[in-house]
């Protein structure tokens, strides 16, 4: 898990460890460098982040500065686009969510896992136009999937449901556009990933 990871209104009163301080005055740091904080700034930031008791005190710090990925601030796209045909295509990994993904796929696959996506909006809208194959949105707590906008001809959504959780909604995705002779997957993550915790910030 990183700094960007946790919102304020994400579980404010879990406590806070030397690692997750650490990875706080990394993202300050980075800001500082970038001209985003003063001295002055960095220096109440950093002591107040040194003494920190839980993550939401810790969030709150870095509210106002953009995720860290490889010791580099990153900002998301307002749009990604994704075209191909008889082809695959797949976002994993520390990705950066746009705003917006415009995907047009004509027999092919699209993967978009959003188990160690780097989150910095709380929406995304996929304007789908695919003919055959599947597009496949692989979530976590706190990630919803609608597709009530989204036009079906001969295709079909699946929803796998993870175990019932408390995790507040970090990211709502929202599937519109048409789907012709294809499908629509959307799955929770590998149970090892839940044990494991999750991240957030690879290329958007």
């Amino acid at each position: 898990m990183s700094a960007e990871d946790v919102r304020t209104d994400e579980v404010p009163e879990v406590r806070a460890s030397h690692a997750d301080r650490d990875r706080f005055v990394d993202v300050l740091t980075v800001a500082a460098g970038d001209g985003r904080l003063t001295a002055e700034e960095l220096d109440e930031r950093l002591e107040a982040a040194l003494s920190a008791r839980t993550m939401g005190e810790l969030v709150e710090l870095t509210a106002d500065l953009p995720p860290v990925v490889d010791g580099a601030a990153v900002e998301a796209k307002d749009l990604v686009r994704i075209e191909h045909q008889g082809a695959s295509t797949r976002r994993e990994g520390d990705w950066v969510v746009p705003r917006r993904m415009e995907i047009s796929s004509a027999w092919g696959e699209v993967t978009l896992d959003f188990t160690q996506a780097v989150i910095t909006h709380d929406t995304l809208r996929i304007d789908l136009d695919m003919r055959g194959g599947a597009l496949r949105l692989v979530t976590r707590p706190g990630v919803v999937v609608g597709t009530d906008g989204l036009v079906m001809n001969y295709a079909k959504v699946r929803t796998r449901r993870a175990t019932a959780t408390e995790a507040p909604v970090v990211l709502r995705v929202e599937v519109t556009g048409e789907i012709d002779f294809g499908q629509v997957e959307v799955r929770p993550p590998r149970r090892g990933f839940l044990r494991r915790g999750n991240r957030r910030p690879t290329e958007a």
